[in-house]
């Protein structure tokens, strides 16, 4: 497996692992505000993110945008998940950041599992309206730890 850089060619790829990750994780999500989010990865989330993707071979698996120290998206393709490729994207991102922060659906079982495996610690939780669920905001501190 390759960690690089996203690249504009990867679009299409990219934007397919996250539409299958999302209906994966984000069963509940109505299918208007998916399309919404999906509109916003091209045109918000990529052009003023650090994005890194996770290939094998030509295909990628997964990849991860990053805002400042904030995990703005992390997904991996649902044939691939248990296979440490979250993992090691969050490695890449942790080698640029020793505090990382991310929002999740209090409803992703995945997500939540994976980032609580990873040792992010519950910050606080609120209402996302524009969906109409609930919210957690996580925190890893490796600082702390390396003392």
């Amino acid at each position: 497996m390759v960690i690089r850089q996203y690249r504009d060619s990867d679009l299409g790829e990219l934007l397919s692992v996250w539409e299958s990750a999302s209906r994966v994780g984000h069963p509940f999500l109505a299918d208007v505000f998916i399309k919404a989010e999906r509109e916003k990865i091209p045109k918000k989330y990529l052009p003023n993110g650090d994005a890194w993707v996770a290939l094998e071979g030509d295909v990628l698996l997964g990849f991860i945008i990053m805002h400042g120290n904030e995990v703005g998206a992390l997904f991996v393709s649902p044939n691939v998940h248990g296979k440490g490729i979250g993992r090691t994207l969050m490695n890449k991102v942790l080698t640029k950041h020793r505090i990382l922060e991310v929002e999740v659906f209090k409803r992703n079982v995945i997500g939540r599992k994976f980032y609580s495996k990873f040792g992010f610690n519950l910050v606080r939780g609120y209402h996302h309206d524009e969906s109409g669920f609930d919210m957690l905001c996580l925190r890893l501190d490796t600082v702390s730890k390396l003392d």
